[in-house]
């Protein structure tokens, strides 16, 4: 299977998420405004970015764990069982680690 076209929409997305990131840290920096109300508007807004940026990092590292198995000629085979992740799941989740079977079975156990 050529993975070339898995590397360009996780190349793709790693782009998106490095803006998200940009625009939250822009936000999270902007000056806070001196009434108290609006204080406490601004600080749950920012415990949301700050959640959707955690998100967005998370993602980050396992985009990139996936991208050193492209180079590594490691990607799209299950890091439990060895078996073959299927296309169709990589192309729903370009970083998958795990096939079906055992993502399923490691959701069970946590």
């Amino acid at each position: 299977m050529d993975y070339s076209v898995f590397e360009n929409a996780i190349r793709s997305r790693l782009g998106e998420l490095g803006e998200r990131l940009r625009d939250i840290d822009h936000d999270l920096s902007d000056a806070k405004p001196k009434d108290l109300e609006d204080q406490a508007i601004d600080l749950e807004d920012d415990e949301v970015l700050e959640g959707i940026g955690a998100a967005a990092q998370k993602e980050i590292a396992l985009l990139n764990a996936a991208l050193e198995r492209i180079k590594d000629k490691s990607y799209g085979n299950c890091l439990s069982c060895g078996d073959p992740i299927s296309e169709a799941r990589l192309t729903a989740v370009p970083y998958a680690p795990l096939c079906k079977t055992c993502a399923n079975r490691a959701e069970k156990h946590t």
